[in-house]
């Protein structure tokens, strides 16, 4: 393997690595400090949201790879301006809230499209914000101790984190479902 393609897999990793941890860590925060099961239970979230007691909601989280590697896979080309310019991690913060919560490309809960052209209330789709700063700013949090501090600690634990993600998103669906009791 060229070293290019090394640094490449290196970055690929970290972006899958860090998205699914974060995204782990502010879904927990969402079923329990923001009420998401009484959320997607109710009021106009309820009708798009499947409930949080679903399998595939179970499994999200471990699905969240694929996303992951998309997102890897995007932002590839721009891996030297966050990792080696002067507040490359700042501008790759900007860029991911820009365009993942406030700029979607639909008519996303929260986005400005979402506020112009779906009938929910503004106050319901800003409920999520919270969530979504606590996701990004963890996800280039995670980014940046990986390259401030280049230790293999760091790395193992990652990979402890994302098997554990892994393994309980396929035991809550098996769960959800009712393939296992629990």
């Amino acid at each position: 393997m060229t070293n290019k393609n090394k640094e490449n897999f290196k970055f690929a990793w970290r972006i899958i690595a860090a998205h699914m941890i974060a995204y782990f860590c502010a879904g927990i925060f969402a079923i329990l400090i923001m009420d998401y099961k009484n959320l997607f239970s109710n009021g106009a979230v309820s009708s798009f949201m499947l409930p949080t007691d679903t399998p595939i909601v179970a499994l999200g989280p471990a699905l969240q790879i694929i996303r992951g590697l998309i997102m890897a896979l995007v932002l590839l080309p721009l891996r030297k301006v966050f990792t080696d310019e002067k507040y490359g991690f700042a501008k790759l913060w900007l860029l991911i809230l820009g365009l993942s919560v406030f700029s979607t490309y639909a008519a996303a809960m929260g986005s400005l499209d979402g506020f112009i052209y779906t009938n929910i209330p503004i106050i319901e789709q800003i409920l999520g914000y919270p969530e979504a700063f606590l996701w990004v700013t963890l996800f280039v949090g995670i980014l940046w101790v990986f390259y401030k501090f280049e230790r293999k600690a760091i790395n193992i634990t990652a990979i402890v984190l994302v098997g554990l993600i892994i393994l309980m998103g396929i035991m809550g669906y098996l769960s959800a479902a009712g393939i296992i009791n629990t």
